[in-house]
């Protein structure tokens, strides 16, 4: 008949509330174990995207509860930033009450699910007992030479009126509401994220178990490069212009060279050139492109001619100087060399323009008539002393050794990240505690005055800059140093500033002395199991391990990595794009709880497929799920109420090797996430239960017990509440307090295959039972082989459970 879900739920969570299921003892003398799932943004309610990650948590914290450890599984809310604003913004209501609704909610919905949380540890990026120290590291940060302010060509996105990071932007457009992002110069905070370039590439390596996918996708956007740096002089003036190149076995096939729209010389340049009209209206249009336009491959490359020569220094040749907006000022030196014989992008611009193309590597030492950039290995020809060299390593080591040799240039490693613009111009945000003083400059406000509160204001909405400069009472201040009147700082910090910290404010979510104490957090960190999903890869995560270097290095942490393993959860798309509350495709779990319950609905979500992949929604295979808890629930309660016997049958022996079986399997598959192959071996394993009911069996009180706990302890972590009512219901007991042993006496069959060998070769076998003595298995062997004479045998050798050998 089934069992009542919403009553059954609704007792078990109130009791691992009442009994602080999930607060941890951090001075617990267990082994630690730190569990986190991302803390998600409160900007809705929660969706199937939400279940799944904190489902795949709670399965962990359970299991690893079961196994004796102390587990440290917290939860919080990234609760600043354009998520919660936008969603405050459509509806209406103030970002403050809207977010702080919405926790409620999303709480309510993530106890709802039966996920058990250290909530006496919660955390909020929008209060002022986070934020505070929020601003306390950005101002440790600064006075370290971490965060500076400058102006930069950024990345503008007009629907949401604010700057983007780079890492935001996505195929040109905002990775928040999909907006056309354009380029635009700015007065700008950002972080020296790039000063560790080298440091995040090269510990990669030393993670523990993160995705491949992952450590591949930080690796290509941190974007190590090894080449050459030069300059090359323009003609008639005394400026220089510096250009790196990977490759420079190619630099003496350079034909023209090129400079961004935004270099830092295009003033000059224009007013050296005798084509300043056209320069000028160029450089213009080139500012309204996005970054993504202007590099996309699809896209015809435009550009226009100075009119200027540049020299190479290589073999003193004076080439045209080109402005070409594929060329970025933020991308190495702002300005390339150009080698159309061995870059398609060269020289399909040398094709359209009707520049010169020399070649200067071939594959047969001879010059040939290029349809295409020969971008392959071969020989050097037209390169002088150089020319006959056969490999781009060798010919680029060597032309390095001369460029340093005669004094022309260097080698240079580069890297594609660039440092992380944390300026926003929003209201929803932390405040960047800093003052502009006319006579001082830039002053970080005084430790002892944060937080520099957020002002309470009802015109939030952005325009152009942001809604805190209209602000008179927050903008008019003294300064910190000398007294006299200056005014704040009115941008707001990227909300991933606010997370890429939250996991050791966990730690000590009260304190009001210091954010975090370094002794402890070199005890519990890095976190043993982070969950989340694979979207942060380059920003979140990135940021996160660039801010505990940080930290480290200024001396407030012990500790060079943030996350130790990393579990990256699959999407759940919905109508065949991913499930995402921005986007309006989500599908509430409110209902499933309602008509399903949650066990069920955790169960579907470990089962739809590996965790690591993503799953389109279905609807259907909910029911599957529901309709094996209810069968579940219907064969505990039978076997429960078997009349016990003194000893078990064959039938009942068989079962127990078979739980035992899934007990081993089941073990492994939860330390590796394979929670879809776990629900299908209990599935399996409860068919087998539905069989032995069929027929009256003899089971003894051990066995019927072990059988009962042990199966419900397996299904515990993932269906806790159906466990926990079953486990009371039948054994009376209320706790999982242990993970199920194997019994080896029931983990193999019974039987075995006894090989009879002479001499060592098989000359028979025959399936006996185990653990037979060798007198009988030598009365099997007579049986099989009468020609043997035993009393004629040398040597008898028996191996137990293996093998008979007469040596003759």
């Amino acid at each position: 008949m089934g069992y009542d879900h919403k009553k059954i739920e609704t007792k078990w969570q109130e009791f691992w509330s009442k009994e602080n299921f999930g607060v941890c003892d951090l001075e617990s003398h267990k082994p630690k174990f730190y569990n986190l799932c991302m803390y998600p943004y409160p900007s809705g309610d929660l969706h199937m995207g939400h279940i799944r990650n904190y489902t795949l948590g709670d399965v962990i914290t359970r299991y690893k509860i079961m196994k004796g450890f102390n587990v440290l599984s917290p939860m919080g809310w990234d609760s600043f930033g354009l998520p919660a604003e936008n969603a405050a913004i459509q509806t209406g209501i103030h970002p403050r009450e809207f977010t702080e609704t919405r926790i409620a909610k999303m709480k309510s919905q993530i106890i709802q699910l039966g996920s058990i949380y250290d909530w006496d540890r919660e955390v909020a990026a929008h209060s002022e007992d986070y934020y505070r120290w929020t601003q306390a590291l950005f101002i440790k940060l600064y006075e370290n030479n971490l965060a500076y302010k400058e102006d930069a060509p950024v990345n503008w996105c007009n629907s949401c009126k604010t700057v983007l990071a780079n890492e935001q932007v996505i195929e040109g457009l905002c990775e928040r509401c999909d907006s056309t992002v354009r380029q635009k110069n700015l007065n700008q905070w950002f972080f020296r994220i790039s000063n560790y370039s080298d440091e995040l590439l090269d510990s990669l390596g030393t993670l523990g178990d993160w995705p491949e996918r992952v450590k591949s996708m930080q690796e290509n956007w941190i974007g190590k490069s090894s080449g050459a740096e030069f300059n090359m002089e323009i003609v008639g003036s005394k400026l220089k212009i510096s250009v790196f190149t990977t490759r420079p076995d190619t630099i003496f096939g350079i034909t023209f060279a090129v400079i961004s729209p935004e270099h830092k010389l295009i003033s000059n340049i224009i007013d050296l050139s005798s084509n300043k009209e056209e320069l000028s209206r160029y450089i213009s249009e080139a500012s309204n492109k996005s970054e993504f336009e202007r590099l996309s491959s699809k896209d015809e490359k435009t550009g226009v001619d100075t009119g200027l020569k540049v020299i190479n220094p290589i073999n003193g040749q004076e080439v045209s100087l080109w402005v070409a907006d594929y060329v970025l000022v933020n991308y190495g030196t702002g300005a390339i060399m150009a080698v159309p014989a061995h870059d398609q992008r060269d020289f399909d611009f040398a094709k359209k323009y009707k520049i010169d193309i020399l070649q200067v590597i071939s594959k047969d030492s001879q010059q040939q008539e290029l349809e295409e950039a020969f971008i392959d290995e071969g020989f050097l020809i037209n390169s002088e002393h150089f020319n006959g060299i056969r490999s781009h390593s060798l010919a680029s080591k060597k032309i390095i050794d001369w460029l340093k040799e005669k004094n022309i240039g260097k080698d240079l490693d580069t890297f594609r990240l660039r440092d992380w613009l944390i300026s926003r111009q929003r209201y929803w945000g932390c405040p960047i505690p800093i003052i502009n003083c006319p006579s001082c400059g830039l002053i970080p406000e005084e430790y002892k005055n944060l937080p520099v509160k957020l002002p309470e204001i009802d015109d939030y909405l952005n325009n152009e800059g942001s809604p805190l400069s209209k602000v008179d009472e927050f903008v008019n201040t003294a300064c910190p140093s000398c007294g006299i009147p200056a005014t704040r700082e009115t941008d707001t910090m990227d909300t991933f500033v606010d997370s890429s910290w939250y996991y050791m404010r966990y730690l000590f979510p009260k304190s009001e002395q210091y954010p975090f104490d370094s002794k402890t957090i070199g005890e519990w960190l890095p976190v043993d199991q982070y969950i989340g999903g694979v979207e942060h890869a380059i920003l979140h995560l990135l940021y996160s391990r660039f801010f505990v270097k940080a930290l480290r290095d200024i001396g407030l942490i012990d500790i060079s990595e943030p996350f130790q393993n990393l579990f990256a959860q699959g999407m759940i798309n919905f109508g065949g794009s991913k499930m995402s509350k921005s986007k309006g495709n989500t599908v509430s779990p409110e209902a499933y709880f309602e008509s399903h319950g949650a066990d069920s609905l955790r169960l579907y979500h470990l089962f739809m497929g590996p965790p690591s992949d993503s799953v389109e929604w279905n609807d259907r295979g909910i029911e599957g799920t529901k309709r094996f808890l209810n069968k579940l629930w219907d064969n505990i309660n039978a076997i429960s109420t078997i009349k016990s016997s003194d000893r078990d049958d064959e039938k009942t022996e068989e079962l127990m090797i078979e739980l035992n079986k899934t007990i081993k399997a089941v073990s492994k598959d939860i330390e590796g996430f394979e929670f879809n192959t776990i629900v299908s071996d209990l599935m399996k394993f409860n068919n087998s239960v539905s069989e032995y009911l069929k027929i009256k069996n003899n089971i003894s009180e051990k066995s019927k017990n072990s059988l009962i706990l042990d199966f419900l302890s397996l299904l515990y972590p993932l269906a806790p509440h159906l466990s926990s009512e079953l486990l009371e219901k039948t054994l009376g007991e209320k706790v999982f307090d242990r993970w199920p042993k194997i019994d080896k006496n029931f983990l193999i069959d019974k039987t075995y295959e006894l090989v009879i060998q002479i001499n060592g070769k098989k000359k028979a076998a025959k399936i006996v039972d185990f653990n037979i003595t060798e007198e009988q298995a030598i009365l099997f062997a007579e049986e099989l082989l009468p020609e043997i004479i035993i009393e004629d045998t040398k040597r008898i050798i028996f191996i137990e459970n293996k093998l008979l050998n007469f040596v003759i």
